[in-house]
């Protein structure tokens, strides 16, 4: 694609989507087209008190930046896909779904602990009601407790306590070394000789930077582990920088189009050459199927519900699961629809699933949720 004029991006500000939407602007450019990034604020930037499944409707963080596109003023704009609701202005179109990236969840602990092996009662961090509720069907001596924030943010939340015991651990040891008869509640940087700062401070510029910003949190919880989805993390760079174990996605079945990316645009000439540049033809497969079975399904964001797709040959693996908020009950399912005719079976899916007893559940989790704890997405 090329034009004579630069191409208007919107984005969210955080640090990931700004960095998926550059993957995007690299895409764009090159097809020697000039790609301008705009940070938009969104709904769900501006509200950050509240948990994903309490700001209301879906779209919390596409709106604002659709309502962009079709007021002139951006070309198009980068969702995360899982975030995009499944109906959209008529006049607004997915034009590109590049390649995927991973689509499933990992753990993170501040040593590497997998799942099977945390305490007794571990607290884990988590804003989706699907990674909660697929927790607690999995371990139900688990504590789940809120988490929200940027990807770093969570990372820091969960790195805090142990790097900021780790810090104090060496003042103290320091401190022991140089006097005696030092009280602990009294550490004084100031009072250790060159050589102790030195290595404290050789200690400290080992650190990752996520480490380094994780000694300066305020700790209000403290989590054994959080869960987050692995792409989030690879994007950030900083898959590297935690321990984590990936969990299998047949039981921690990932939110419909996680990994995935949107871009949205008008129906238009512009949307057709994004579409002809970006789009990879099974990611979108895998995502429509994905999508279809959320929207026959009716779950939206108020209900625990896993739906992961893959192009395998000629049929589309699907599998999906929906659980009560406490995991005490679901209903599964995996099948092989054919690719010939993905979206038809995967309706079709939706309905033998509704009829198995998944509207029940889903019925009963929005029934759950206290009408003033949600907030309608403007």
């Amino acid at each position: 694609m090329t034009t004579d004029r630069t191409l208007r991006l919107a984005t969210r500000g955080s640090d990931l989507a700004m960095r998926q939407a550059a993957t995007v602007q690299e895409a764009l450019s090159s097809r020697r087209q000039s790609v301008e990034l705009l940070e938009v604020e969104t709904t769900g930037d501006q509200i950050q008190d509240e948990l994903i499944h309490r700001l209301g409707k879906t779209g919390a963080f596409v709106r604002s930046l659709d309502q962009q596109v079709l007021d002139g003023e951006v070309d198009a704009a980068v969702h995360s896909m899982k975030d995009v609701p499944t109906e959209s202005p008529p006049d607004l179109v997915v034009a590109g779904v590049p390649e995927r990236g991973p689509a499933g969840d990992v753990l993170l602990t501040p040593d590497g602990t997998p799942l099977e092996d945390l305490p007794e009662g571990a607290t884990v961090g988590t804003a989706s009601l699907r990674r909660g509720a697929e927790l607690r069907a999995e371990r139900p001596d688990l504590e789940i407790e809120p988490l929200r924030g940027n990807v770093d943010t969570r990372v820091e939340k969960l790195l805090a306590p142990s790097i900021q015991r780790e810090h104090e651990r060496r003042l103290e040891r320091a401190q022991g070394d140089s006097n005696d008869d030092a009280d602990a509640d009294d550490l004084d940087p100031e009072n250790l000789s060159a050589a102790t700062m030195a290595e404290i401070e050789e200690w400290f510029d080992g650190l990752h930077e996520i480490e380094r910003r994780a000694t300066e949190r305020e700790v209000e919880t403290e989590y054994d582990a959080i869960v987050l989805a692995e792409a989030g993390l690879a994007r950030t760079g900083l898959l590297h920088a935690v321990e984590y174990e990936r969990l299998p996605t047949d039981r921690f079945v990932p939110a419909p189009g996680q990994g995935a990316l949107a871009v949205t645009a008008l129906d238009d000439e512009t949307g057709a050459a994004i579409h002809e540049t970006l789009d990879h033809p099974p990611t979108r497969v895998a995502t429509t199927v994905e999508r279809i079975v959320l929207d026959e399904l009716g779950g939206g964001c108020v209900a625990p519900i896993g739906i992961h797709a893959t192009v395998q040959g000629t049929v589309v693996h699907t599998v999906v699961r929906v659980l009560s908020r406490d995991g005490t009950e679901e209903l599964n399912a995996s099948r092989d629809l054919p690719v010939e005719h993905h979206a038809r079976a995967a309706a079709d899916l939706a309905d033998e699933l509704r009829e198995q007893g998944a509207a029940e559940l889903i019925e009963r989790a929005k029934r759950e949720e206290p009408d003033e704890r949600k907030r309608e997405d403007s």
